[in-house]
């Protein structure tokens, strides 16, 4: 079975996920099966899954929970930048399965309830009465650094990261392809257009479920009218005298500090 939920053992790694931190033994081990099991005590909602086919083992926990000793949390967002992409990757996974997990639990089509699905080489749910399958959810979005010269442009947002200034951001749309998403993304916020889009990298960020897709492109024409649902602000700025941005571990300050 690809994805077994409240495994009895398990050889596989093994993170452990509370909100948006990763726990980690203080004594800087990895986590073995039987942290797991401790973590999850006194947690009736604490679920604990396995994917044999990618080697993970892993328990989400309550943003409540009080750590056992010898246990501390960090947030997923340090964690990979401070130990990279590579081992940071699977404790991404297992934040975003338990998001997947936590609001996926009743088939839309019919109404049962889901359950594991069966196929050993995917992580699926099926519903025993349609079998309809689902997936883990990922939803791509579109990160653009727009240049002007020297300048970059660069917005401060109403609801996500207020606090810093950083790229233009947004959900692609059904039916169109990522360069689309960028030119539109760009006009509904600021009402400038853009030119020459290069594909940049990305990243995974399961806050819940995204996919990023970082772009660079330039301006073309138009001055700076905000999207005010979206935007407290937007302008230009010199490459080396920029506010306060996005820290590391995000896409978006590659973008502005090492594009």
């Amino acid at each position: 079975m690809a994805l077994i939920l409240s495994p009895k053992t398990s050889t596989c790694r093994c993170i452990a996920i509370m909100g948006q931190d990763t726990i980690l033994r203080c004594d800087g081990r990895e986590l073995r099966f039987s942290d797991l099991i401790e973590l999850r005590k006194g947690q009736e909602e604490g679920v604990l899954l396995e994917e044999r086919h990618n080697n993970l083992c892993s328990l989400g926990l309550s943003q409540t929970q009080d750590l056992p000793n010898g246990f501390c949390s960090v947030s997923l967002r340090n964690y990979y930048a401070s130990e990279g992409e590579d081992l940071a990757s699977p404790h991404f996974r297992a934040k975003a399965l338990h998001e997947w997990l936590g609001k996926t639990r009743f088939c839309t089509r019919c109404g049962a309830r889901l359950v594991p699905g069966t196929a050993e080489e995917e992580t699926s749910l099926v519903c025993p009465e349609c079998g309809d399958i689902v997936y883990p959810r990922i939803e791509p979005c579109i990160i653009v650094l727009v240049r002007r010269g020297n300048d970059i442009l660069l917005a401060l947002h109403n609801r996500r990261n207020a606090q810093y200034y950083s790229c233009l951001a947004g959900f692609m749309e059904a039916g169109e392809s990522a360069e689309q998403a960028v030119r539109r993304e760009i006009m509904e916020e600021t009402g400038i257009t853009v030119r020459n889009i290069r594909y940049f990298g990305s990243q995974s960020w399961p806050f819940p479920s995204q996919l990023m897709l970082g772009f660079t492109a330039e301006y073309e024409s138009g001055d700076i009218r905000i999207q005010e649902s979206e935007l407290q602000r937007a302008d230009w700025f010199p490459r080396d005298h920029c506010p306060i941005t996005p820290p590391k571990g995000s896409l978006a300050y590659r973008l502005i500090h090492q594009e």
